[in-house]
């Protein structure tokens, strides 16, 4: 048991059904095949003002070609390990799908008339949480150098980003801002803890941005 509570399965989990749906989308007709994409799931706006909310949740698990698969794979494996043994399994899994709800909810806002997938918008929100660390746990070094980097990181992407056709900068952010708040309210008890105010501003941050957030895309 204690083996397999130090297995990161959340991660595996979420990389294996990446995987899978992928090839499924190449058996369907072709992962950069808008068609296929808008098949699975991905975020169309005019379809969820039809109804279909749960493309706010699908489009994390879809990916356009290879390498936009590799690219998310390999940054979900690696944030993902670490994420996961800090924060708890289902601590983590609540941050990865929140943060990619988040995203794709900013990206219906701001980014109205694309079709947009990918894992990113969660992955983002994996970064966010490493920030609210570092600024939670500022005494830890550990950590605080740790988040550092990654607001490093996170700098260079959005950076990249501007100057990047057919990225969905709005996703990322919504993604990362979705991370941080979320990882606030869950907390991380592995590390320290969290005070329960903090942990209900930042839940009740993160629920009425997403509500502010819908009604501004439902009435646009």
């Amino acid at each position: 048991m204690r083996r397999l509570n130090n297995m990161p399965y959340v991660t595996y989990g979420l990389l294996a059904v990446t995987i899978i749906v992928f090839i499924l989308e190449v058996l369907a007709g072709g992962s950069q095949d808008s068609l296929v994409l808008l098949n699975f799931g991905a975020r169309y706006n005019l379809s969820i003002l039809q109804g279909q909310w749960w493309r706010f949740i699908t489009p994390m698990f879809l990916h356009i070609g290879l390498m936009h698969l590799v690219v998310n794979a390999v940054s979900l494996y690696y944030l993902g390990l670490m994420t996961e043994s800090i924060f708890g399994h289902w601590r983590f899994l609540v941050i990865y799908l929140a943060s990619g709800i988040a995203g794709n909810i900013a990206s219906f806002v701001f980014n109205p008339n694309s079709l947009s997938a990918g894992a990113s918008t969660a992955i983002f929100g994996l970064l966010g949480a490493f920030l609210l660390l570092g600024d939670v746990f500022r005494d830890n070094v550990a950590v605080r150098q740790l988040s550092r980097q990654y607001l490093l990181l996170v700098g260079l992407n959005l950076v990249f980003n501007l100057f990047s056709p057919g990225i969905d900068i709005s996703g990322h952010i919504g993604g990362l801002v979705g991370g941080f708040l979320v990882a606030g309210a869950v907390g991380a008890p592995n590390l320290g803890e969290i005070s329960v105010s903090r942990r209900w501003l930042t839940g009740g941050l993160f629920v009425l941005a997403a509500a502010a957030l819908l009604v501004l895309g439902y009435r646009g």
